[in-house]
């Protein structure tokens, strides 16, 4: 590249001139690095259209101080200027490196039809795709089941290989440090459905049963469903950015080239230790929800404690209990395994981890939205 002999200041400037009959010169001087406001190509496109008796296109750049891909991208378009005329195209008044350059750009000529066909995919075409996505995405789902239904036998066999100190690591993070924020939220909740209880029961002389309200709808849908929207977005979230991070560094091929199953040693434990770990965060989960419904019931009912403690012991059954139970550990499994099949699908690239952990957080809230209205399909078949 030119070194540069005249003031940075010199903008880059493009003038015309016909040395010869029927020839088109475009004289270029200045500083052409990049970062500077080039010259359009229009006024080249407009001489040309101007003198139809133009038959060749030449350059003369010796007042050019220095450049770079500004006046590479310059001489291409007036290449296709040329091309798209039919008139000659000289480029021996160009810098041999400027040649060169357009000899390698040119060394794999693009394809006939190629920019044509960039265009956005029709209606059918992105039905399609869709479809052909839900497909493999549903093998990929099936196949992950599998492998984790064998993981599972494996382990009732004692013959899984996983370690216990991460089985006890992973329990201590998606079990007791999740008590802070799953308590919060889980207070919050019972003291809005004891307000909205109290605000419309009172106008029918019913107050008392705002305690009904809050246990009975503590205990067999919002407990356990909070809960485990929480879970989602904390652990599950973790999940799928830990599993990602190590597919993108490439632990789980390394895994996988010592013979040791990504899914007994990583999916495995983390499944484990949310199923065993969801129901008692679920009775944690009510009693701090009862106890929120109880503060508002206690200030704006002036109900003394053991009145709402007595009612809210004779509203729910053991059957409400259960009904919260087998759900948290029907969620806990849904949970671990959306988000650990997140971080397994995930890319190789660092972007593709955020992609994962949002995948993974939509993916698992949305089961467990699916899975309670199954629930409260079957229990109303049955009455219960």
């Amino acid at each position: 590249m030119p070194e540069s002999t005249v003031s940075k200041d010199s903008q880059p400037k493009l003038e015309f001139r016909s040395p010869e009959t029927g020839k088109l010169q475009v004289v270029a001087s200045g500083d052409w690095k990049s970062g500077e406001v080039f010259p359009d190509v229009g006024g080249v496109s407009n001489k040309l259209d101007v003198d139809e008796s133009i038959r060749a296109l030449s350059f003369d750049v010796s007042k050019v101080t220095s450049w770079s891909s500004g006046l590479i991208g310059l001489v291409m378009r007036c290449r296709e200027l040329a091309m798209e005329r039919k008139i000659a195209f000289d480029q021996s008044g160009l810098p041999q490196s400027v040649q060169r350059l357009i000899v390698l750009a040119l060394a794999v000529p693009e394809k006939k039809d190629a920019r044509s066909l960039q265009t956005r995919p029709g209606i059918f075409e992105k039905i399609g795709l869709g479809v052909l996505g839900l497909r493999r995405s549903g093998e990929e789902t099936l196949k992950f089941i599998g492998d984790c239904t064998i993981a599972f036998l494996a382990l009732a066999k004692r013959k899984a290989r996983y370690r216990w100190t991460e089985v006890w690591l992973i329990m201590q993070q998606c079990g007791p440090d999740a008590l802070p924020i799953v308590a919060l939220i889980n207070f919050l909740v019972g003291a809005i459905l004891a307000f909205v209880g109290a605000v419309q029961l009172s106008k029918f002389g019913a107050a008392i049963y705002v305690a009904d309200l809050v246990g009975i709808a503590t205990m067999r849908e919002m407990g356990v469903i909070m809960m485990a929207v929480i879970m989602c977005g904390r652990t599950g979230a973790a999940f799928a950015a830990q599993l990602g991070t190590m597919k993108v560094n490439q632990e789980i091929d390394a895994y996988k080239t010592l013979g040791i199953s990504p899914i007994e040693f990583l999916v495995m434990p983390r499944i484990m230790c949310l199923w065993l770990m969801f129901p008692v965060l679920c009775i944690f989960a009510d009693l701090m929800a009862i106890v929120g419904g109880g503060v508002v019931a206690l200030a704006m009912l002036n109900f003394s404690f053991a009145e709402y403690w007595q009612e809210t012991v004779a509203a729910v059954t053991l059957t409400h209990f259960f009904i919260g139970i087998v759900k948290s550990f029907v969620f806990g499994v849904l949970v671990a395994m959306t988000s650990c099949l997140r971080g397994i699908q995930c890319g190789n690239d660092a972007a593709a981890v955020g992609l994962a952990t949002t995948s993974a957080v939509v993916t698992g809230i949305t089961v467990i939205v699916i899975a309670d209205a199954i629930f409260a399909v079957i229990l109303n078949v049955f009455g219960i």
